[in-house]
Parts: structure tokens; C-alpha cells; sequence
């Protein structure tokens, strides 16, 4: 504890450095200016008493380093440059001179304010960047996101400047996690050690033989065969087990037991730890075979310790394919399909490297000895753990370089001797207190990686230096610090040079699919897939399988429209999907067979292609028994559109469906909007949302609602070798009529209108990538910038990887 206080007093002394400078900028002559203009046409709504839609001009203040306040100022300069205000109603308009005044003079104010503003704020690394660039920095592979706070959000992201601070909490566990990495990196042997394997079958299970008959079957070869996913035991084999955290190579043995065609199994692990994630890795599957002619799969994946390895058949059991094993016959006498599984080889936790590069970086050049233990035989014995000394005859040199090559690589630039002086004396005042060299070293390592020069991205104002701009780049693209070719390129000072070719080299890095995870997790919401489960009763289509897909679907469809380079319409309407055999047959899509995504040509009028369509979105924009055309219209007005709507009024409440189908939410919404108050914002944000009416909670398309109501209609249906008990409600109408009077019957029409204005697709999109990679909302005086971007990809029918060096050449993301 003395060691920790001591660590937190000079990490915190350090922390004047990293602290954001207040935003003080104020100023009312804009008010001043506007006031002629505001009397004649404003004040009979908006002042002297009155206050209509909740603003009264004259309590609104001036000083636009209020967040309110601009707020308000800027909603106001919107409605009047749309020409939504004053109403239409309103006779006598403001002349052009009159608009021209207040989007000159009101507009260059919130322009002058949004600008001193944007670079005042430090950004954080969020808990995944974190923990990407510890284990890249360190050779490590460890979980140390759940070991951090919970990060803040602004709008969709988690990666925002304002929204990340740093408590107490946090330092102690930057602390905590600091050491538990130099723990992994720095060697405990002499030589690397030697993976280990096991090979689990299960047969292995002295009580297997009381399961064989009903469920499996035990072939002469010891292949064990599940005919069905269901019943006890489960696919867990014990033998098959992990002895340590780290990267293992899983070899799995089987065959497609009496099938003509492949079954598909999932390759997951489990463990008797309460609370523990059971993770599936994938999923796979074995052609026909049989006892002695095995197929084998193999992959390598991350477990803790104390996991097996879990096999679970899917698709065996679908009544449809005559795949229903009755109970009353016997496994021996069952002719239909079986998954056998003859072996399961796991071998690790496999070594990458050794030592580790955050062994490396910290112990080059010392002289790290073994401490003779006093019974040499000690060393013959298994558990023996060998202890290490730091011999140094000039402990201060030495001291100062390892420390030096660490801040160097912790802080992404280049760092001067006094920056690294502060450490040093940390590891001095700890050789004084009696530490021994090793220990004192991690001490002060740790302080170095709890430092605000590696917690935050120091960017200063401006336009970025080329180390700041080689972090912003590196933390966009892959999510992680800079490499060697992008620190070499910022060290010459020829980064922005080669910005084009740098980027084209992140896009073809294998880190790359952390970009294609995070943003769609913040972007789309896909982080919240587990957020809710739908109702088994309603949709027992949802399982396992499908919830594995669902992501990955929409991670393949963005990845394939970034590397294709496809227009920005296809965000909403593509004549392609990017599936597997799962998410075909939940489509309805024929001729699709394997676990492995691909590029799927569809038909002409289908309803999927684009993100709109994609299950993963519709289930996150769903909650699990119904949905909601506000919550979908807001999704797609935010995420798709890029148009924050405005805030409910207080004191109404609002409004959620009947499940027993006694009324459809439309009905509900179409009262909603006769209220005064709720109906300027539903009129753009219902519409929206009319036309996903035409899927449920899981992404499939339907026709009519499903409830439990005894007086809706019976579905004589089986699903998963079951039968169904829900009931059809009232039917879907989809159909609605957008704010510019154009009107829609169905979902194709709706995604029609929406691919013609690629325009707005472009920038919503711009502006979600600009706002991902600076860890900042865009505001006001990014609004020409925004402009200028979409005009110059529009030539080009804004085509994603074109749009993408777009925004990485921009005035936003080359500043602060």
C-alpha cells in the first residue's frame, strides 16, 4: 500500500501537465446584431412573455460557452436557415437580407466558439485501446478491459474526450492492471516454456456408458455420436482442458455420421467458474465420413485456465429434413444424421516469442541473472520457479536507459532525458527504501505507464504534429499505438507525405478488423446484441448460432463496402449480402452452404441488402418481445442519417406497444401525434421507423405481428424440432409518407428514397468516421468542412474507401 501512494504522488505530481484548459470564450455583439430582426419577427412567439416551444428569447443568454445556451443558439440559426422559421403560416417573412444577416453574423459567432473550443479537450484511452496497446507494447495477451472502469459515452461513441475522465478508481486500476502485465512480460524461466498437449475424447468419462442408447452412440474407432443438440450431458469434454491463460491450438477429429451432406458443430469452451464467460470460437463443419476416416478442423484461439472445450451439433434435429430422433428408438437403430466426434487435441498456452518484447523493452542491455538456489537439486523438482537478480555496476545509467526505451515507446514520440527524469528518481527513492533493483525498476514502470503522456493522446492545438498525427491514424485504423513504420515516417517528418500510402497499408493490416469491430459496436449499436434476449416463445428462430452470425454479418458487409470501394448508397440498399449458410436460411436466401461469410448475389426485389435489412440491426433497435417505429426511426435518424433529433418534452409519457395485439403501436402513435408538442418531432422521426416494421426483433421479415393472445390465429409450425405456441396478430402495414411528401407502401420503397440521397448518406457517415477517429463530436465549425468532403467524393458516387482518404486528408482530422 505504501508502494501504491507512493506511485499515485508521482504519477498525480505529474498530472498538471495533462489537464485540459478551460474554454472561457464569451461574447454577445452577435445578440446585438440580431436584436432588429429578432424584435420584428421572433419576439410574438418567442418573447415578452411568451415562450412557445419552450424558448423565450429574452431569458436566453448570450454567452455561448454555456453548452445550453449554443445549444439553443444553434437550433435556432438551423430552423431559421431551413426557412422553418418563422412558420409558414407567419405572413410577413423575414427578407433575404434579414436570413442573411443571421446566417452571417449568428453563424460566425457559434463558428468562433465551436473552433476555440474543439482543441481544449484531452482525450483518454478508452478501456479497449487500453488494453490493444499494453499487449502490442508488451507481447502480452491479456483480458484488462474488464479490469477498468466502465467508459462513458457520448451519443454512440466511447471513445469522446469529454466523456472519458480519470478517478481514483481509475488510477488504482491502471496501477493494478500495469503491474499484472509486467508480471506476464518479464520472463519467470530461463528458457521458453513448452506447450503442452492434451487429447480428450469422450470417452474419456468413466459414466459416458450410461448416455449411450438414447442420445449417443459409440462407434468401434471411439467416436462418440450426438444425434440431437438437446438433453444432458452436454458436448463438454474435460479431458480436453486448458492449464494456464493464453493462446491454444484446438485440433477437433469427427465426421458427418449417416449424412449425405456436412453438419455444422460450434467449437466453444466452458468452465465450472461461476459467473465465467463461455465463449464459442466458431463455427465449422465435417463432411461425410466414417469410423476411421475422420476430417479434422483446427484453430487457434485465446482461453483462460480451467476451460474445455465444448462441441455442439447444429441443425440435427429439424424435423423438416426428417432429422427428429424419436426417443423410443435406440441410438444403434436410428438411421438419420449424427455428429461424430473421435478426439479433441489442445495444445498451449503456445509461446510467440521469447522472451517477450515488454521483457525486451525493459531488461535490454541489464545484466538479469538467476539466484542460485541453496539446494542446487531444487532445480530437478517440477514446481520449481527460479528467482532473478539485476547485477548493475552503474545503476543509474542503467536505470535511465530502460526507463528511457519505455517512456519512448509508451508515450509515442520521442521523450528528452527530463521527462524520464521524474521515474528515475521514483526507482532511486525505492533503491533507497531497500527494494532491489528489479522491483524498484517495475515500480517506476509502472508509474510510466500510468503517466497522462500514455493514458491520453496529447495532441496539441492546431494542426497535429506528425507523432500526434501518427497516433490519431494508428488509433483509427487499428486501434492500438503506432507502429514502426508510421513512428519512422513521423520521426523524418514525412508522415503527411505519405498519408495516403500509410493508410492504404492500415487497411490491409490484419488489426484493421478491430476498426470493423469498434466502430460497428459503437456506430450501430451491435455492442448492446446481448443488451436483451427475445422471447423464446415468440421468436424461437433466435439461437445460438444466429446470435454468432448476426454480428459478423454486419462486420463483413462494412469491411467488403470499405474494400470494394461501393457507393455510400449501398449503406441502405446493396444487390448483395455477405453470409453464411446461417444467415441465408434465416433470409429465406436458397444456394448458400457453409459456415464461412461470402459475398451472395440476391435476387431482384429482395428485401435484404444494405445495413436496414441485417439482422444484428434489427435486433439491437428491438427489444426482446416487440418493436418500436420511434426507437427504429431514431436509430436510422442518428446512426444512418446523422440527425440527432430533439429531446421528448418532460411530463410525457410515451408509448409502448400492446403485445396482446389488441391495438398496433402505429394506431397508439397516430393519438401521440395529435398532442401539439409531441408531433413536430414525430412527423420526421415516425416515418422513419414505419418501414422496419416489416421485420421483428430478429430480422425476419414478416407480414403480421406474432403475440400470445388466445384470439389471434394458430401456426401450425415446428422450429428446432419444435413446435411453435406463438399466434399471429394484426397485420404489418410498413407503408408511410416522409416530411417532403413522398410516400413509401413497403421497406424496398423506403430504402429506395433513402439510396437517391447518397448526399446526406455520405456526410452522416463522414461524419461518424471524423468523429471515431478524433474522439471528439463534430460541431458548428466543422459544418463547411463536412460540406466540402461530400462535394468532392460526389463525383464519384461518394464511394466508401474513396470517402475514407477523404476525411484522413480533412482539416478535421489533420487538427485538433
Amino acid at each position: 500500500m505504501q508502494r501504491l501512494i507512493l506511485i499515485i504522488t508521482a504519477v498525480t505530481g505529474l498530472w498538471h501537465a495533462g489537464q485540459p484548459a478551460s474554454a472561457g470564450k464569451k461574447g454577445d455583439s452577435f445578440a446585438l446584431a440580431l436584436q432588429p430582426v429578432l424584435t420584428t419577427h421572433c419576439y410574438d412567439c418567442h418573447g415578452e412573455g411568451a415562450s412557445k416551444g419552450g424558448l423565450d428569447l429574452e431569458k436566453l443568454g448570450n454567452d455561448l460557452s454555456d453548452a445550453a445556451t449554443f445549444a439553443k443558439w444553434e437550433q435556432i440559426f438551423d430552423r431559421v436557415d431551413r426557412g422553418e422559421m418563422p412558420p409558414a403560416k407567419v405572413t410577413e417573412r423575414p427578407t433575404p437580407e434579414e436570413i442573411a444577416l443571421v446566417r452571417k453574423t449568428l453563424g460566425q459567432a457559434l463558428v468562433t466558439q465551436h473552433a476555440h473550443e474543439k482543441g481544449t479537450v484531452l482525450r483518454r484511452l478508452n478501456r479497449r485501446e487500453y488494453e490493444n496497446t499494453m499487449n502490442d507494447m508488451f507481447g502480452t495477451s491479456l483480458k484488462l478491459e474488464d479490469m477498468l472502469p466502465e467508459d462513458g459515452r457520448s451519443h454512440e461513441f466511447d471513445n469522446i474526450g469529454h466523456a472519458l475522465g480519470v478517478s481514483m478508481q481509475h488510477m488504482q486500476m491502471y496501477l493494478k492492471a500495469a503491474g499484472t502485465v509486467l508480471d506476464t512480460a518479464i520472463a519467470k524461466f530461463t528458457d521458453a516454456p513448452k506447450p503442452q498437449k492434451r487429447v480428450g475424447r469422450y470417452t474419456d468419462d468413466e459414466k459416458m456408458d450410461r448416455y449411450l442408447g438414447d442420445n449417443r452412440l459409440k462407434l468401434e474407432d471411439g467416436s462418440v455420436v450426438r444425434f440431437s443438440p438437446y438433453g444432458y450431458p452436454t458436448g463438454m469434454i474435460r479431458t480436453a482442458n486448458t492449464r494456464g491463460e493464453g493462446f491454444y491450438r484446438v485440433k477437433v477429429r469427427g465426421f458427418a455420421y449417416q449424412s449425405e451432406t456436412p453438419i455444422t458443430f460450434s467449437v466453444g469452451a466452458t468452465t465450472f467458474k461461476s459467473g465465467a464467460e463461455k465463449p464459442i470460437f466458431g463455427y465449422f463443419s465435417f463432411p461425410p465420413g466414417a469410423p476411421g476416416k475422420t476430417h479434422l478442423v483446427e484453430l487457434t484461439t485465446f482461453m483462460g485456465d480451467g476451460y474445455m472445450i465444448q462441441i455442439e451439433p447444429y441443425g440435427i434435429s429439424d424435423p423438416d429434413l426428417g432429422r427428429r430422433r424419436p426417443k423410443k428408438i435406440h441410438a444403434k437403430e436410428y438411421k438419420g444424421p449424427g455428429l461424430a466426434i473421435h478426439s479433441v487435441e489442445v495444445e498451449g498456452p503456445l509461446v510467440g516469442e521469447f522472451p517477450t518484447r515488454g521483457h525486451n523493452l525493459l531488461m535490454n542491455g541489464l545484466k538479469r541473472v538467476e539466484v542460485e538456489p541453496r539446494n542446487p537439486n531444487e532445480r530437478n523438482k517440477s514446481k520449481y520457479k527460479p528467482q532473478f537478480e539485476i547485477k548493475s555496476v552503474n545503476e543509474k545509467t542503467d536505470s535511465e536507459q530502460a526507463l528511457g526505451r519505455l517512456a519512448n515507446a509508451a508515450f509515442r514520440r520521442p521523450v528528452g532525458p527530463h521527462e524520464v527524469l521524474p521515474y528515475v528518481k521514483l526507482f532511486e527513492a525505492e533503491r533507497a527504501k531497500g527494494e532491489a533493483f528489479e522491483s524498484a525498476l517495475r515500480t517506476a514502470a509502472t508509474a510510466v505507464m500510468s503517466s497522462p503522456h500514455f493514458l491520453f493522446l496529447r495532441e496539441p492545438a492546431g494542426a497535429l504534429d506528425d507523432h500526434a498525427l501518427a497516433s490519431r491514424l494508428s488509433y483509427f485504423l487499428t486501434r492500438t499505438a503506432p507502429d514502426a513504420g508510421l513512428l519512422s515516417l513521423a520521426r523524418a517528418g514525412k508522415l503527411r507525405a505519405n498519408l495516403h500510402a500509410q493508410t492504404e497499408r492500415l487497411l490491409k493490416d490484419k488489426r484493421f478488423a478491430r476498426f470493423i469491430t469498434d466502430f460497428t459496436e459503437a456506430w450501430l449499436n451491435l455492442r448492446e446484441m446481448d443488451f436483451t434476449v427475445p422471447d423464446r416463445t415468440l421468436y424461437p428462430e433466435f439461437e445460438p448460432y444466429l446470435r454468432f452470425s448476426m454480428p459478423r454479418e454486419t462486420e463483413a458487409f462494412l469491411r467488403e463496402l470499405i474494400a470494394g470501394n461501393h457507393p455510400a448508397a449501398n449503406i441502405v440498399k446493396s444487390n448483395f449480402a455477405m453470409i453464411n449458410d446461417r444467415m441465408a436460411e434465416h433470409y429465406g436466401i436458397a444456394g448458400v452452404t457453409g459456415t464461412q461469410f461470402r459475398k451472395v448475389k440476391l435476387p431482384a426485389n429482395s428485401w435484404r441488402g444494405g445495413f436496414l435489412s441485417q439482422g444484428s440491426v434489427m435486433k439491437v433497435s428491438a427489444n426482446g418481445s416487440a418493436t418500436s417505429p420511434v426507437i427504429r426511426g431514431v436509430y436510422v435518424m442518428e446512426r444512418i442519417l446523422g440527425i440527432t433529433p430533439t429531446p421528448p418534452p418532460p411530463n410525457i409519457p410515451g408509448v409502448e406497444p400492446d403485445i396482446r395485439g389488441a391495438s398496433s403501436l402505429r394506431e397508439l402513435l397516430e393519438k401521440h401525434r395529435d398532442v401539439a408538442s409531441c408531433a413536430s418531432c414525430h412527423n420526421q422521426i415516425d416515418p422513419l421507423g414505419f418501414a422496419l416494421e416489416s421485420f421483428d426483433v430478429t430480422g425476419l421479415q414478416r407480414d403480421r405481428f406474432r403475440n400470445r393472445s388466445k384470439g389471434g390465429e394458430k401456426v401450425k409450425a415446428v422450429v428446432r424440432g419444435r413446435k411453435v405456441v406463438y399466434r399471429l396478430g394484426p397485420e404489418v402495414n410498413s407503408s408511410g409518407k416522409f416530411p417532403d411528401g413522398s410516400s413509401y407502401q413497403d421497406f424496398r420503397a423506403y430504402r429506395d428514397y433513402l439510396a437517391t440521397h447518397d448526399d446526406r448518406l455520405a456526410r452522416a457517415f463522414a461524419g461518424k468516421l471524423l468523429t471515431f477517429a478524433t474522439g471528439r463530436e463534430l460541431g458548428f465549425s466543422d459544418r463547411a468542412e463536412l460540406d466540402r468532403i461530400v462535394a468532392d467524393t460526389a463525383k464519384n458516387k461518394h464511394r466508401l474507401r474513396d470517402l475514407l482518404h477523404r476525411i484522413i486528408q480533412s482539416d478535421i482530422f489533420l487538427n485538433k
